[in-house]
């Protein structure tokens, strides 16, 4: 492929899918933005140098958001991310629901504090269900597991927001593949 060809399919790619890209990441940051943004702007990095490789294989989407899965779990993983920081006064927050790239409905804060208490991997398979809107095989390949782990994390991760929204509608629980809706 030249190299204006390339450039041309990726930046139509970037236009296209971007905002959905950070939509997912700041829903799997728990609303951290700048994270989010950090994550995605990693993401496309990636993406362009491997761009003949995922389009070879046909799915661009579906390398953009493993990508996006791993790059979220490296950074938690990484021993300089400090989880607290501890300061003796309370930082000035805006109490108003976090709105932004999700487009179609703004996620409140306190449903981002309660994904925020998941496990990385339990809220990447939540988020890539319910918000990513992805069928468990597709959130299988995403987090590169097995599609009962994806539903046995799922489910675990939706009993863990229950218990930690209760004033909040019920989360529906999903139907699996093949089960009537």
């Amino acid at each position: 492929m030249r190299p204006k060809a390339r450039d041309a399919e990726f930046e139509d790619f970037v236009r296209r899918r971007r905002s959905h890209l950070l939509g997912t990441a700041v829903v799997l940051s728990a609303g951290d933005h700048h994270l989010a943004e950090d994550l995605v702007q990693g993401v496309l990095v990636r993406l362009y140098l491997a761009w003949g490789r995922a389009t070879r294989r046909g799915g661009v989407d579906a390398y953009a958001r493993r990508a996006l899965v791993n790059a979220f779990i490296d950074h938690r993983r990484r021993p300089s991310v400090a989880r607290e920081t501890v300061t003796d006064t309370v930082p000035d927050r805006a109490a108003a629901t976090e709105h932004g790239a999700l487009g179609e409905g703004a996620v409140d804060a306190e449903l981002l504090a309660a994904l925020r208490a998941l496990p990385e991997r339990m809220r990447a398979a939540v988020v890539l269900r319910h918000v990513a809107d992805l069928s468990v095989e597709d959130a299988a390949d995403a987090l590169g597991c097995s599609p009962g782990t994806v539903k046995s994390q799922t489910a675990r991760g939706l009993a863990r927001l229950r218990e930690l929204l209760p004033q909040a509608e019920p989360i529906p629980a999903a139907p699996y593949e093949g089960e009537p809706s």
